[in-house]
């Protein structure tokens, strides 16, 4: 295959892999923006949705399709509700306090993984597709003849990859209106200016905490159910989606919407060209440089408000 047709499959490869990332970085941007607090279990939130997305499916078993659309809304539900939990019954007594929240999602980072090893097991299981037509991908060239179009063998991608890219916009497109157009969001966005005149005004500050933390663990599992026929549960896979969250974060801005998706469409389209021409380790070792960058010369990131 010539240079441009394999340039462009890796493209594609690496926006599947950036609507992934997009949705599982703004759910760690959400918890910190509005909670103020660093949710390093946020990976273990993404792993429970992928292993959860494969419970699912076994159980109910038959045509893939069915369990594959239980699972995309049982899982995200089922991470949320534990998050929310976990807020109740964790970081509400230690008060949120930066310092002492961090320890304490460390260490429910740890509870998660091992509670899933041991129910769940080491092996890596894979979830089927609910359809997977290969697509056959056109090309051009310019000839004596003038523009022409061809099909080059081996450029293709699968129709559930370009479901995943789909359903990443669709999801952030969505989660934009919630946020800019409904109470919740106006809620949202209050107690993220100023909890405690928010909590003066009447507004719940610790459900809200409580809702935010699900709906950033929902978001993550989220993506895992869409990554998971691509890839294969397993108890260990949160921790490179956790590292190229924060790297995220950090480079668009923390809290930033905007700054999130553009640096996770950076990220991911990067990681994944990156990956395919050299090595998955040249790729992180990029992004990690440009993260550096980044807090020298732009601390509040690419999107984030200057500090007063």
């Amino acid at each position: 295959m010539e240079f441009g047709p394999h340039l462009m499959l890796a493209m594609l490869e690496g926006l599947v892999q950036a609507s992934v990332l997009t949705l599982t970085a703004l759910g760690l941007s959400l918890v910190f923006g509005v909670m103020r607090v660093v949710n390093v279990a946020h990976g273990e939130f993404f792993m429970l949705g992928a292993v959860l997305a494969w419970w699912v499916t076994t159980m109910l078993g038959g045509n893939p399709a069915i369990g594959f659309v239980v699972a995309l809304v049982v899982a995200p539900l089922l991470v949320g509700l534990m998050a929310a939990a976990a807020d109740w019954l964790v970081l509400r007594r230690v008060e949120y306090d930066p310092e002492r929240t961090i320890v304490a999602t460390i260490g429910l980072l740890y509870i998660i993984q091992q509670v899933t090893l041991m129910t769940y097991g080491p092996d890596a299981h894979p979830v089927t597709p609910p359809f997977n037509t290969r697509l056959a991908l056109p090309w051009y060239e310019f000839t004596d003849q003038g523009f022409q179009v061809y099909w080059p063998w081996g450029l293709s991608i699968t129709s559930y990859k370009l479901f995943v890219i789909a359903a990443a916009i669709v999801t952030c497109l969505g989660l934009w209106l919630l946020m800019a157009r409904s109470k919740i969001g106006l809620i949202l966005r209050a107690t993220q200016l100023d909890s405690e005149t928010a909590q003066a005004f009447g507004i719940p500050v610790e459900r809200v905490f409580a809702l935010v933390f699900g709906m950033g663990a929902a978001l993550a599992a989220l993506g895992a159910v869409l990554v998971v026929p691509i890839q294969q549960a397993h108890y260990l896979m949160g921790g490179d989606p956790l590292l190229l969250s924060f790297i995220v974060v950090i480079i668009g801005g923390l809290g930033s919407f905007r700054g999130t998706v553009v640096a996770a469409v950076l990220i991911g389209m990067s990681d994944g060209v990156i990956s395919v021409f050299f090595t998955p380790t040249l790729a992180k070792m990029l992004a990690t440089l440009l993260v550096a960058m980044v807090l020298v010369y732009r601390p509040q990131g690419l999107f984030g408000a200057k500090p007063a």
